[in-house]
């Protein structure tokens, strides 16, 4: 009786991270000498990170908010060395840090992630917990794929965090830090829901 071969976990250095990030053509982090892909994955993820960005690009025009995209690094002091969310949010002036020569994002008000299969309890448990830590962070927006929800976790004046599900294409979130309002319909403009696959770099 043959017994099932247990995949080899490859474990890398801090520097041969680096090294990696500075010229692969995908965006990884760093998780305990594991390397995850951050890049690639399904036609509703693309869709719906597009879909966001746009919509905070629209309107935060001509404000003291700058949005971002996929590719800025976030510093999380909690996660080390730093993170890579969907789509963030500044307002005010920016801050930043290098990080072994790559420019850091230090003050995000609003971070937003799309759920993929790999990145369910990641987003939704570890790196929302660590983004919560974050002392400018006002809003921390969680985005489903195979159906049209959004999870929102709010800052509250006393320092605590306010959870919200939003479902159905009908209604709406706010994100009061920017003093906005945005329809499902809208971010999962589009969308085709129906189960998604792994991110494959």
């Amino acid at each position: 009786m043959s017994s099932a071969r247990i995949p080899r976990i490859t474990l890398y250095t801090l520097e041969e991270y680096f090294a990696i990030e500075r010229v692969g053509m995908s965006r990884y982090e760093y998780w305990d000498g594991e390397i995850i892909c951050m890049s690639g994955g399904s036609f509703a993820h693309s869709t719906i990170s597009g879909n966001i960005f746009g919509l905070l690009r629209e309107h935060l025009r001509g404000k003291r908010c700058r949005p971002f995209t996929a590719d800025q690094p976030i510093k999380v002091p909690a996660l080390p060395p730093y993170r890579y969310a969907d789509a963030s949010v500044v307002c005010g002036d920016i801050q930043g840090e290098k990080v072994s020569g790559f420019d850091t994002l230090v003050n995000p008000t609003i971070l937003v992630e799309v759920l993929s299969p790999d990145s369910v309890d990641r987003d939704l448990n570890v790196k929302g917990r660590a983004y919560q830590e974050i002392p400018s962070l006002r809003e921390y927006v969680v985005i489903a794929q195979e159906s049209p929800t959004i999870t929102l976790f709010a800052r509250t004046d006393d320092g605590n965090w306010q959870t919200y599900i939003i479902s159905g294409l009908e209604n709406s979130f706010e994100l009061a830090s920017i003093e906005g309002r945005f329809a499902l319909a809208d971010v999962f403009e589009g969308v085709e829901f129906s189960p998604v696959e792994s991110a494959i770099c």
